[in-house]
């Protein structure tokens, strides 16, 4: 062991430039005349607290491209590198408030810039294709805030401000689909295909057929939108993100019963599970920001991404994560697959 300690792991192993990680390890130089540096790639991190086997660091806004190094430094000294996964920047300056989506026909990848409630911004949505070009989709809608696409390959869109739902025909006209949806703000489809659209003043809607809207499931109110996803178990997921620290992923049935599945989060957001049943949530967890992976049934959780204004994510047919922030868009090489990508 060198005279700068030993990095034993990183956690979490995954981050978004502006995350914190904590550094573990032992015999860090934490002494008055000895105090640390990090750095990630050469440039330098922010660190918010320090002992001789924890160090508390906030990654810097770099441009990465994937596996990064952390390395700490203290008395002139550096420790081995440590490898750390930083996400690589796939877009900026959006304004981007629920879930991506990847378009199951082509693989690019479909993400908002909403605005604020009665604001149209012009482009208001955006495709990134698969070799990294960004396109203007030339769609007109007010507020876009939850996408999904339909078993069928169709692209939907919520509409906040108007309460509707738009079918996006040829990449390029929004078509309305369903009104009176109150505030609508999450979307997601079960299995056979029906729509379900969430408003955030309280309501889940059922839509089996087009201007066909039924009361599906009662909520708590949200400040900001309901995010919603359908589970391995068939179940409709939701969250509902409130000012308090311990707010729940609820999980409603196909009766329309509510139950919660996990508590304990602040702010959740996006959601998305993956292959082995994991549930990952945009969200505040005992203090640390990120993306959080819950294990199946609820029954633990932990911050799998850190990051900071995380509000959505998706995953990709190739393993990755795309993490969405208010105004950038990020993907990870994790290794993971989703359910319904």
């Amino acid at each position: 062991m060198n005279n700068a300690g030993k990095i034993r792991r990183i956690v979490p192993q995954y981050a978004i430039p502006g995350g914190e990680i904590s550094i573990e390890g032992d015999s860090f130089r934490t002494e008055s005349g000895a105090i640390p540096s990090v750095t990630l790639d050469g440039e330098n991190c922010r660190i918010t607290a320090a002992s001789s086997r924890r160090v508390l660091t906030t990654l810097p806004y770099i441009d990465v491209n994937g596996k990064s190094s952390i390395v700490l430094e203290s008395g002139g000294v550096e420790t081995e590198p440590s490898r750390l996964t930083v996400g690589r920047l796939l877009a900026e300056d959006m304004h981007i408030v629920a879930n991506p989506a990847i378009d199951p026909n082509d693989d690019s990848l479909i993400f908002t810039r909403s605005g604020s409630r009665g604001q149209q911004l012009t482009p208001s949505m955006f495709r990134l294709e698969t070799d990294g070009y960004l396109d203007e989709m030339p769609v007109e809608i007010m507020n876009p805030t939850g996408i999904a696409f339909a078993p069928d390959g169709g692209l939907y869109v919520t509409n906040r401000a108007e309460g509707q739902v738009a079918a996006i025909e040829r990449g390029e006209e929004a078509v309305v689909y369903a009104t009176g949806l109150g505030i609508a703000t999450g979307i997601a489809f079960d299995p056979a295909g029906v729509m379900y659209v969430g408003d955030r003043s309280g309501t889940i809607y059922r839509i089996p057929e087009p201007a066909l809207a039924e009361k599906f499931a009662t909520l708590e109110p949200s400040v900001a939108a309901y995010h919603m996803a359908f589970g391995p178990d068939g179940r409709l997921f939701v969250t509902a993100p409130g000012l308090a620290s311990h707010d729940a992923v609820y999980a409603i049935d196909d009766a329309g019963q509510v139950t919660k599945y996990f508590r304990g989060l602040g702010r959740p957001q996006g959601l998305a599970f993956d292959t082995d049943h994991n549930l990952y949530v945009a969200a505040c967890y005992r203090g640390k920001h990120g993306v959080v992976r819950i294990a199946e049934g609820g029954e633990s959780a932990e911050i799998f991404v850190a990051g900071n204004g995380v509000v959505g994510l998706c995953f990709t047919r190739n393993g990755e994560m795309v993490v969405a922030t208010n105004d950038s868009v990020y993907s990870l090489n994790v290794g993971i697959y989703g359910t319904l990508i």
